[in-house]
């Protein structure tokens, strides 16, 4: 088992996909299946950017066992209020400034939900998120 950690800063767009990066390499020298690494990566890289976008600072562990990669990112912000409307593609509480980067679209969470086998999300509003992510291979 492989187990990888990487910190997070809120607003630090240009670090936002340095777990996904590394993660991919790592997974390529284990060989794992190209299309598993594509829906990690991609579900991993909307995840740092909603860290970057939303929250004060965030922390990502991934696991790698013999048969699956567990992607867990806890963050310190303003949590979610409404889960469910966040999960609709679109729906966005990203600031102007955000937006004005090119980030922000709402399709953040969606994506997680495309890629991963499992998506599990918990929040307390004022408190932070904690995002689950399974990818079976």
């Amino acid at each position: 088992m492989i187990e990888l950690r990487f910190i997070l800063e809120g607003g630090d767009f240009d670090r936002a996909g340095t777990a996904s990066s590394e993660t991919k390499k790592i997974l390529k020298q284990l060989n794992i299946d190209p299309r598993v690494i594509k829906h990690t990566v991609v579900a991993l890289y909307e995840a740092e950017v909603n860290i970057a976008a939303h929250a004060y600072r965030g922390e990502v562990t991934i696991t790698v066992s013999d048969h699956q990669i567990v992607a867990v990112l806890k963050d310190e912000g303003p949590g979610i209020a409404d889960i469910k409307r966040a999960m609709l593609e679109g729906f966005s509480t990203a600031s102007p400034k955000v937006r004005e980067m090119g980030f922000g679209a709402g399709m953040g969470l969606p994506n997680m939900k495309k890629n991963a086998d499992v998506l599990e999300v918990e929040s307390t509003p004022g408190s932070g998120t904690t995002v689950k992510m399974i990818f079976d291979f």
